[in-house]
């Protein structure tokens, strides 16, 4: 168990030098919280609030871009689509101005969606 933690934490570090603070979690698909368990369909991409729920508008399943509307704070993403497709968060709206595309299933580190408009799901 100690193994893994170090071995998250490394990756942790390396993503952290793009600029973006995203780790993949041990679970694949389900994020826990002390009060609520919220499940990321399988196929999609999900934005879990701090609550642990996860809102209907904050479930994404076709690739291209999905513009945010007052997402703000901080929030974990969720990749539970297959096939190794991935995301990419960006600052401007219709998937431009956007951080690198993320790969790895799972829940990833809690981050500050104030600055972002949109997430773009790609293949």
């Amino acid at each position: 168990m100690r193994k893994i933690a170090m071995t998250a934490a490394g990756i942790a570090a390396t993503v952290i030098g793009t600029g973006l603070a995203l780790a993949p979690g041990a679970q694949a698909a389900t994020t826990q919280t002390m009060s609520t368990t919220a499940t990321c369909p399988s196929g999609a991409v999900c934005l879990q609030e701090p609550n642990g729920s996860i809102l209907s508008k904050n479930i994404w399943y076709s690739y291209g871009a999905h513009n945010l509307s007052g997402v703000t704070g901080n929030k974990v993403l969720i990749n539970s689509q297959t096939g190794g497709a991935g995301f990419a968060i960006c600052k401007g709206y219709n998937g431009t101005n956007c951080y690198p595309v993320q790969r790895y299933p799972g829940a990833y580190a809690s981050y500050d969606f104030t600055p972002i408009n949109s997430i773009v799901l790609v293949k």
